[in-house]
This record gives structure tokens, C-alpha cells and sequence, in this order.
């Protein structure tokens, strides 16, 4: 099955440096507490199986090839594994772009990190499933309320899930809590669930947080454009809501300074809420290197771990 690469290819060489961790181990699904019977790139050697499209040549044992002439995959009893979900907000505000580069917008950003995050998980042999919050995709007449991919390992999971963002399009606004039960029912205690979103609605919030009161550990990966960072507008601009439609006309150079100092107070407002609840939140802007956000996420020796908004 092909997928679309979402992921560029310098890109790609960084992750191998990366690894998706949880902060908390909780119960049976927390990470480095327990052996599991899933096989992995672990330590503990476990048994041979066939290779498959889509395992990494590293792990091919290559003595054994050598006296049987067939590729065989080396695989290990791992620590616990994580299970990792990855729910993308696709409502219309997603579709914003910056005019530097109007072809690449926040939902094209959030597509380009799930994949991300999916090969990771791949690599590493965990589980993984995909929500998609609203939005619309190929023959779709008007925008759903929510669509949820069962966690899954291996590279056919990957492969579904890619193909279900490739049709992926921002429209329409984020379900509402009613919608979202198939969400609860799938996402367990200590599954790590990773929220991908603008945070410019509170329904996206509130669901951050009431995951995380029932024991899931939540992330939160912000997505904003160089526009609301730097806010380079001159002249008279027409600023739109693109899921109310409301409408403001406003000269750039008059009303840029009072914008990023009320701008980067709700920015601090939001990751406060958010911690209050335990779940941490990182900023990717559009002009950004892709790993960035995951590198705070994760790797604990980015140099630029949680930054505050400016």
C-alpha cells in the first residue's frame, strides 16, 4: 500500500535521534516500568521473523542471512510500550496560512507532525491511533464531527493513517463534547494522547483537560503562523474569523503593538489553564524546523524545552 511522505527528508534524518517517552508510567501501558510480550528494537533478544516492507535494514541479521540466503528481522522483548494518540483539530481556522508561504498552512503542519509522531512509534513498536476533530475530506459534502482511527502497530497502521490525512481538509468547527464519546472509549488510563491544534477554540482545551483528568497523560502541540508571532501587517488589513465570520478592520501599524501584547498574554493564560492540569504545552510556529516541537516535547536536552510566549 503507498501512502503520501509527508515527512521531508532532512527531517526524517533528525528523528532518528528521537524517541517518544512518557512523563508518568501509569498501570500496565507506562513506559520502562515492566517486560511486555510486544516485540520491539529493545535489548532483550526475543525471537526471528520474516523481514516486511517497511522494517529498517538495521534490524535484519545479516549471519543468518549469510546461511540461509532469506532475510530475517531481530526482534526484542521491550519495555513496556507506549500507546499513543494523536488527535488533529481540522476545523476551518486550520487552514490559515502565512502569506510568506501561502501553500503550507497549520493543518499541513499538523499532518507533517502526526506523521512524525507516527514514525517514531513505528520505529519504536508501539501502538498508535489517529482522531481527526471535525474537518472534511474527498467526497465529502460538508464537514464531520469526528473520525477515529483504533490504535494499531506497524506499518500498516501507518499506512491507514496516512492515507486517511492525505483526504484530510480544514473546515467547519471541532465537535461537540456529545460527539466525542467513541473518543473516551478508546483512549485508556495511561495512553499518551497528543492534542495537535491552533488553541483558538475552548473545546479543544476542555477536551485536553478532561482527558487528563481521567488519567490520561495529555500534550498539547500549538500550531501558529509567523503572522500572529510577528504580526508584519502595514497598512489597512480586513481580519476575519474563518469558523464565526466575524469581522474587524483595523490599520497594521496602529494596532500591531496593543495585538502581540494582548496576544502573548492569552498565550500565557492558555499554557497556565493547561498546566493547572498537568498537561504541558509547546508552540510550533509555520517558519520553524518540523522537529522543533517535538524535541521540547521529548528530548530533554533541546535547548529550548518550554518557551514562554513572548
Amino acid at each position: 500500500m503507498t501512502h503520501p511522505d509527508f515527512i521531508p527528508p532532512e527531517v526524517r534524518a533528525r528523528l532518528k535521534t528521537l524517541q517518544l517517552t512518557a512523563r508518568f508510567a501509569t498501570g500496565s501501558h507506562g513506559f520502562g516500568q515492566h517486560h511486555s510480550r510486544s516485540r520491539g528494537s529493545g535489548l532483550e533478544f526475543a525471537q526471528y521473523r520474516a523481514y516486511e516492507p517497511g522494517d529498517e535494514l538495521r534490524q535484519v541479521d545479516w549471519k543468518l542471512y549469510a546461511r540461509s540466503d532469506r532475510y530475517f528481522v531481530r526482534e526484542a522483548e521491550r519495555d513496556s510500550p507506549l500507546v499513543v494518540w494523536i488527535l488533529v483539530d481540522a476545523s476551518a481556522s486550520m487552514a490559515q496560512a502565512d502569506e510568506r508561504r501561502p501553500g503550507w498552512t497549520r493543518l499541513d503542519a499538523a499532518k507533517s507532525l502526526c506523521a512524525c509522531i507516527i514514525e517514531l512509534a513505528v520505529r519504536q513498536g508501539d501502538r498508535f491511533g489517529l482522531a481527526i476533530l471535525g474537518g472534511g475530506g474527498s467526497g465529502a459534502a460538508q464537514a464531520q464531527g469526528l473520525r477515529v482511527h483504533a490504535a494499531a502497530a506497524g506499518p500498516r497502521q501507518r499506512d491507514r493513517c496516512l492515507l486517511a490525512l492525505q483526504s484530510l481538509s480544514a473546515s467547519g468547527v471541532l465537535p461537540d463534547p456529545g460527539e466525542l464519546q467513541p473518543l473516551w472509549e478508546r483512549v485508556g488510563p495511561g495512553h499518551l494522547a497528543l492534542l495537535l491544534h491552533d488553541g483558538f477554540d475552548d473545546r479543544s482545551l476542555a477536551l485536553a483537560e478532561r482527558l487528563a483528568a481521567a488519567r490520561r497523560e495529555v500534550s498539547a502541540l500549538r500550531i501558529l503562523t509567523v503572522g500572529e508571532r510577528d504580526f508584519p501587517f502595514r497598512g489597512g488589513y480586513r481580519f476575519r474569523d474563518p469558523e464565526g465570520g466575524t469581522e474587524v478592520l483595523g490599520d497594521g501599524d496602529a494596532i500591531r503593538d496593543g495585538f502581540l501584547e494582548r496576544f502573548g498574554a492569552a498565550r500565557r493564560a492558555q499554557l497556565s489553564r493547561l498546566a493547572a492540569s498537568g498537561i504541558r504545552q509547546v508552540e510550533y510556529v509555520l517558519d520553524e524546523p518540523l522537529d522543533l516541537p517535538l524535541r521540547r516535547l521529548f528530548d530533554p536536552r533541546a535547548a529550548q524545552v518550554h518557551p514562554e510566549p513572548a
